[in-house]
């Protein structure tokens, strides 16, 4: 139990790890965890939207796709390219004292091969979250984010994923709780 406790402590790090690009984007504030978090929930959505998938595969790679940084931190894509961190050790080093340990392995290296249906989804998820973030900024103004913004449509590689890109492109990022089809709500507050 305590090589369990200890692998959570360690997943509780991700909380305070802070996602590195945003730097770039001048603004933003956000953790690994709360990235996945986010890729968690996008993952269900295209799973929904996919006939024969593996959901649960699926949700597991985005879970823990990003569960390295915990050691390595968040190395963004100009940290890249000059810095190599060894993720294939860290999860290693991080799977090796739990039972589990081996399918977590090899969900996180499917993930990084990208082959399988589930790969390329969770991997467009974790794409979406970040293009979900650009979008964000692009709306409260933030100029930089339009840079970034069409690289990033230019990962995805599913047509699921597409699709939830141009919808997330074509909505504004306030649509979901500032709809004005009750307008006596936000005058009264009733």
């Amino acid at each position: 139990m305590k090589e369990l406790a200890k692998f959570l402590f360690e997943a509780g790090m991700l909380k305070r790890t802070p996602r590195s690009g945003l730097q770039f984007l001048g603004s933003g504030n956000e953790s690994v965890a709360e990235h996945i978090c986010r890729a968690v929930y996008i993952g269900y959505v295209l799973a929904k939207q996919t006939p024969g998938v593996d959901e649960e595969k699926l949700l597991k790679m985005c879970l823990f796709h990003d569960l390295v940084e915990s050691r390595t931190g968040d190395l963004n894509y100009v940290n890249k390219k000059y810095v190599h961190a060894d993720e294939e050790r860290a999860m290693a080093d991080i799977c090796r004292p739990l039972e589990f340990g081996g399918e977590m392995a090899a969900l996180f290296r499917e993930f990084n091969e990208r082959e399988t249906l589930e790969a390329k989804l969770a991997n467009d998820a974790d794409q979406l979250e970040l293009l979900l973030l650009l979008r964000e900024c692009q709306d409260l103004g933030n100029k930089y984010s339009a840079d970034w913004i069409p690289i990033c449509i230019k990962r995805l590689q599913t047509d699921a994923g597409r699709r939830l890109g141009e919808a997330i492109m074509a909505t504004d990022w306030s649509a979901w709780w500032f709809e004005a089809d009750d307008e006596s709500w936000w005058v009264n507050g009733r």
